[in-house]
């Protein structure tokens, strides 16, 4: 078993250059673009900036996602929460669900009336089909910008490029992602397949339960949730990232499982416009 973070994870880099009090900073240049990094969530909606070399240029901002959530009500509240960080060229957003091309085929999250675990609202889930996302977020932002499962942009920030390497996300619920020789692969939704007892691996694994039957009962789950994707995928090796991360206990994974930092939700973000080549130094 390996970690990457034996605590709390952080809200933010623990050292951020100052590049909004910086005019040296070309902030567009072109050979060096900054890119604005989104991780929208269940629960919270985050962002920042990362440099050319996918560090983190500015602190996190932060607010909690609002209820009932329509496409156009997230997309201003993203306009207003990056107002304060630095400009960028372009701009990659982690999604909650399922989205191709940019354009959103499944987000059960945001179709709901109050949030996960409540009634679902058949207007909302006309309002998300086949909405485009990328499409919206670019108009808005007033730059380039490139929308992909959240689970899969985390993935994308910690893996090795070698063989078939999965992450696992632990946090409102349960996400996926699967990447074969550094190449994300076709997104699959198995947060939303059969786990036990008639409910998907995104009931009984995330948040809600784990606050309804403890850390003890919700860990043995996230092995059994392991073992069955071992099973499924035969992974060379897995990653468990997401906001309940810090809380998988340790002493119960195998060595080819590694618990990830939640902040590679946004540092994932420039690998949507600079994919990972393996055998290729990324500083």
């Amino acid at each position: 078993m390996t970690t990457s973070d034996p605590g709390t994870a952080p809200t933010g880099p623990q050292s951020v250059p100052d590049v909004a009090a910086d005019p040296t900073v070309d902030r567009v240049d072109p050979e060096h673009p900054f890119t604005l990094a989104v991780d929208v969530g269940g629960t919270g909606l985050k962002a920042s900036v990362l440099d050319a070399k996918g560090a983190m240029v500015a602190d996190r901002v932060k607010i909690t996602t609002p209820y009932p959530l329509t496409p156009d009500k997230l997309v201003t509240t993203l306009k207003r929460l990056i107002a304060p960080l630095p400009t960028a060229a372009r701009a990659s957003v982690g999604f909650p669900g399922m989205v191709r091309d940019g354009v959103v085929r499944s987000v059960p999250h945001f179709t709901t009336v109050a949030g996960p675990g409540t009634a679902i609202d058949p207007h909302l889930v006309t309002l998300w089909e086949k909405f485009d996302l990328a499409g919206a977020l670019t108009k808005e932002f007033g730059i380039p910008t490139k929308a992909a499962n959240d689970a899969d942009i985390q993935g994308a920030a910690v893996i090795e490029g070698k063989g078939l390497e999965m992450i696992i996300t632990l946090g409102t619920g349960f996400g996926t992602g699967l990447f074969h020789n550094g190449q994300l692969l076709p997104h699959l939704e198995i947060a939303h397949q059969p786990f036990r007892k008639g409910e998907e691996y995104d009931d009984q694994l995330g948040e809600a339960t784990r606050k309804e039957i403890g850390e003890t009962r919700w860990n043995k789950r996230v092995m059994k949730a392991v073992d069955n994707m071992r099973a499924l995928v035969f992974f060379d090796h897995l990653y468990i990232g997401g906001g309940n991360s810090r809380r998988v206990l340790r002493h119960h994974l195998p060595d080819d499982v590694t618990v990830v930092d939640n902040t590679a939700g946004i540092l994932g973000g420039i690998r949507l416009w600079v994919p990972l080549t393996p055998g290729v130094p990324t500083d």
